[in-house]
């Protein structure tokens, strides 16, 4: 009896074991499973509080204040507490706090915005003593820190709350082709994430006024209706008129507009790196000309709007691209720091307030990212760069006078630091390949002071297959090229399996990094299923450099096919893939690529898919595509060698495109007009259209979208990889 019971508990634990090494992914959690189940535990919204402290959110209805001496965290307030505050001034109460928008205006008093109101809290008497309602509509809300005034805009008009309930509007303009202070200003290109600037002391407001009556509208079709309806957009194409852009003032004291005097270029230039100066008697612009290749940072009188001086000017035969505002000194507001490609990387510049470059602050073959900030006394700044690495993100303190760096961070991965208000501490979240989430908090000196949480692998029990990264040479033998590749769960080497090569290649993208789920599970689903999948950044991709990252300037998808053949060699020299069965799939840029690697080598590529692809960059949008193709009237040659529309006749393996029907970003006359290119060629595509989808898919219909390229791979590049 009891060597019976012995051997059946160890049966069970065998195939609980067993169990275990085999719980396999599904299309439905390797889609959102990153984001949910799978997400490894993390401190959620860390914000420095008063002068050296930090505080974070857990599970969405606690706030704690991190200790430094004891093992537990203190729990400063709830969400109970919260709703029964709100209750008093007849507020619906919160489901959840809103840790991705919370901040500590003073050492007691709690801010955080949420369904369009505006809160502060004060921790000593637990009430709330400011709540700003805004308009249900309103839009690109803009908080002064110094005044608590809100800048926030209604349709295409401009507004702001004086922090006591009452709204002042700004801007009257009833035409729908005039938007005041939009954040789509540029469509968002150079680092524009907002269309209003408030003053450091908060007396006034900049805003983005973008005039684009003159611009073609672009027909999106509206299916839901009984009777298709049209939806016009805006969309300014490559060569065709663009937006006019300029930059008004707003006194909230005298209540009047002025707007800067810009004169430089044409009236379709840039207007970019909004910087006001700290004693607000000036406001600086970088006018860009709508060639992208002549920077002005310009000074403007912020009482007149009169032009005063251009501080320095930049220029580049293939493009400028300024995407950051000016940052003036914590201890001198008289100099400030301007990032700049000049050198070939992305490095910080030290300028006087007349212009003059006084030093190079950062310098080497690798770039600055971001400048999280100042040290206490001004004399240190604090980086974000890819020093170690292009494929690592750490973070370092950088002395002002000296130029010494001090790297912060400790293990290889991609960081996240956040510093006290007082400099003397930081937190620092990262994550690797092989470490899903850590977080610990260090003194200036980077001691560590307290481990704070380690996440655990809730993918433990699956296997997923082997992923490693790697370096190969790019087509033309300059330089190193970082990839991606996973294998099949316990693969057999003597068998052959079909490979996917996952592509972006596109600017300002890098899929290859030493972070958690590196690829997304998706790709590790396929592996499962038998693919081996191979994602290779391109000369073209991001932080490696300008030279590396401007080479598809006039000739998008030249080189970068180049590169991605040298993957193709890759695949092809390992024993067990199947040579005759490598397929692509790719979005957006990856989308153009794809299409792009299965008309240029049609030999070579069985099977791809292509999501919202680029197909003829004349199609293409002003701003982005302008500064990589120039115009067709500039480029002939280049829009020749690069359209799509072009190749339909060489497409033999077969090629799914999906688009979103009112998708405003790629619009769907690219994949239209290559099915029409296709039926001139005599050659098949098929096609897939979401009636009610954008440039990309949220909810279900992503999970229908994954589904859906799952199956064309299964169905015509592997048939018994399908779920048995």
């Amino acid at each position: 009896m009891k060597k019976g019971f012995i051997l059946s508990a160890f049966a069970i634990l065998f195939s609980i074991l067993t169990y275990a090494q085999e719980q396999k992914l599904t299309i439905d959690n390797s889609v959102y499973g990153a984001w949910r189940q799978f997400a490894p535990v993390q401190l959620s919204g860390i914000q420095p509080k008063g002068n050296s402290d930090f505080t974070y959110v857990k599970d969405y209805t606690e706030i704690y204040k991190i200790s430094k001496t004891r093992k537990d965290n203190e729990l400063l307030l709830d969400l109970k507490e919260i709703n029964e505050a709100l209750k008093l001034i007849g507020v619906e109460e919160l489901r959840y706090f809103p840790y991705w928008d919370y901040s500590w205006k003073e050492n007691n008093i709690l801010t955080f915005t949420l369904n369009n109101s505006y809160f502060e809290f004060d921790m000593s008497t637990k009430k709330v003593v400011t709540h700003n309602k805004l308009p249900e509509n309103a839009t690109n809300i803009n908080i002064c820190k110094e005044t608590s005034y809100i800048g926030y805009l209604v349709d295409n008009n401009l507004y702001f709350n004086d922090g006591k309930g009452k709204s002042v509007k700004i801007t009257n303009d009833e035409d729908e082709g005039i938007v005041n202070g939009s954040d789509y200003t540029h469509r968002q290109e150079f680092g524009i994430d907002k269309g209003m600037f408030w003053s450091p002391k908060g007396n006034l407001i900049a805003f983005y006024r973008k005039d684009e009556t003159m611009v073609a509208d672009y027909p999106l079709v509206d299916v839901s209706t009984r009777i298709a309806t049209q939806k016009n957009i805006k969309y300014p194409m490559i060569g065709e008129k663009s937006e006019e852009v300029t930059l008004g003032i707003y006194n909230l004291k005298t209540g009047s507009t002025i707007f800067a005097d810009v004169t430089d270029f044409t009236a379709e230039r840039y207007l970019t790196s909004i910087t006001w100066t700290p004693d607000e008697k000036y406001i600086i612009i970088g006018v860009l000309n709508r060639e992208q290749n002549h920077l002005k940072m310009n000074m403007y009188n912020a009482k007149t709007g009169s032009f005063v001086s251009t501080l320095f000017e930049e220029e580049n035969p293939r493009y400028v691209e300024p995407e950051n505002p000016l940052s003036f000194l914590k201890n001198d507001e008289s100099k400030f720091l301007y990032f700049s490609e000049r050198d070939g990387y992305n490095h910080l510049y030290l300028y006087n307030i007349k212009g003059e470059l006084i030093s190079q602050i950062t310098k080497g073959d690798w770039l600055v990212t971001s400048l999280i900030g100042f040290d206490t006394k001004g004399e240190n700044i604090y980086i974000t760069a890819t020093k170690e690495s292009p494929i690592e993100s750490h973070t370092y303190k950088v002395n002002l006078k000296t130029k010494k760096i001090i790297k912060l961070t400790k293990e290889a991965g991609t960081h996240s630091v956040v510093i006290s208000n007082s400099g003397n501490y930081y937190i620092d979240s990262y994550n690797s390949n092989t470490m899903p989430s850590r977080s610990t908090i260090y003194d200036s000196k980077s001691k560590m002071v307290k481990p704070l949480l380690t996440g655990e692998n809730k993918l433990e029990e699956y296997n997923l297959g082997e992923m490693k990264m790697g370096i190969i040479n790019s087509a033309d033998g300059t330089t190193d090229l970082y990839y991606r590749l996973i294998t099949p769960p316990n693969y057999d080497p003597e068998k052959k399996y079909p490979a996917i090569i996952y592509v972006y290649g596109g600017p300002h993208a890098q899929l290859v990094t030493n972070s958690w789920l590196n690829g997304g599970l998706w790709n590790y689903y396929m592996a499962q299923k038998g693919y081996v999948i191979l994602t290779v950044d391109n000369r073209g991709s991001s932080n490696r450099g300008f030279e590396f990252e401007s080479i598809i300037h006039r000739q998008c998808g030249v080189e970068e096919v180049k590169d991605q053949m040298k993957g193709v060699e890759l695949l092809k020299s390992l024993a067990f893939v199947d040579a005759e069965r490598i397929g692509v799939y790719g979005w957006s840029y990856g989308g153009f690529m794809s299409t792009t690697l299965m008309t240029t080598h049609p030999e070579t590529f069985k099977v791809g898919v292509a999501g919202g692809p680029v197909i003829d960059w004349k199609y293409y949008e002003v701003m982005y595509g302008e500064r990589y193709m120039d115009t067709p009237q500039e480029n002939p040659e280049g829009f020749e060698q690069t359209s799509l529309l072009n190749k339909a006749e060489n497409l033999k393996g077969r090629l799914l495109m999906i688009h979103g029907y009112v998708d405003p970003v790629v619009v769907p006359q690219n994949s239209l007009d290559f099915i029409r290119s296709c039926i001139k060629a005599d050659t098949d595509v098929d096609y897939f259209f979401y009636p009610e989808s954008e440039h990309n898919m949220g909810g279900k219909t992503r999970i229908h979208l994954m589904r859906k390229i799952t199956r064309y791979f299964d169905d015509f590049l592997c048939p018994d990889c399908r779920d048995k």
